[in-house]
């Protein structure tokens, strides 16, 4: 008796990507760093670092700044982070990036409870320098001017200030320059690709800046 052979269909070929597969990983990514990335800057401090959630002040008598770009982003602490509170870990700011900046007696403090540690810098005639100078802040006040600013530009588009950019539909405003006398700000975060501290003198004090 012949033995019978089934028919066999040939295996589609396994070089090929599994597409449906690929959607459903790719989805279950964006859906889980989709509360990440919202508002985050592009290759700023958000892509960058956790934030500590401990705010910090910073003090100086005159900022002069080449390229300005100013917009809002969300930080993010550590996952469980002691210092989140009703936050969520997470912490509204405006980011204010200047290409180059000076800052003349610059003063930061922040509060360890009950002692401050209080940073100075940039007196006698020497100012702080800095490039591509990046502040996270929920506060900022001052007496301000601009030269050839754009209020109310999308943030995806800022250009004054090298590879910092906010994220498509947000806010933002750009100038060729900026002067803020009496500068005050509440910070949680300062980046820069190169900041210089004229005397600079770091210690406890009972008083903030």
């Amino acid at each position: 008796m012949s033995e019978q052979i089934s028919p066999h269909e040939p295996e589609p070929p396994r070089s090929g990507v599994r597409w449906r597969r690929f959607a459903l990983t790719m989805g279950t990514v964006v859906a889980g760093a989709a509360g990440m990335v919202v508002l985050t800057a592009q290759g700023v401090l958000g892509a960058q670092f956790a934030i500590s959630g401990m705010p910090f002040t910073v003090t100086a008598d005159k900022l002069t700044g080449t390229g300005f770009e100013q917009f809002a982003t969300l930080d993010q602490m550590i996952p469980d982070s002691p210092n989140q509170g009703d936050t969520g870990g997470q912490v509204v700011v405006i980011v204010s990036a200047i290409d180059r900046a000076e800052l003349t007696n610059l003063c930061q403090s922040i509060s360890l409870g009950g002692i401050n540690l209080r940073i100075t810098a940039g007196g006698a005639g020497k100012p702080v320098t800095a490039r591509t100078l990046v502040v996270d802040g929920d506060e900022v006040a001052g007496n301000a001017s601009f030269r050839n600013i754009n209020v109310g530009q999308d943030a995806s588009t800022v250009d004054q200030v090298p590879g910092v950019r906010g994220n498509p539909g947000v806010f933002a405003q750009q100038a060729d320059t900026v002067t803020i006398t009496n500068l005050r700000q509440n910070n949680y975060a300062t980046t820069a690709a190169v900041f210089t501290l004229p005397n600079l003198h770091m210690a406890f004090s009972s008083d903030g800046c």
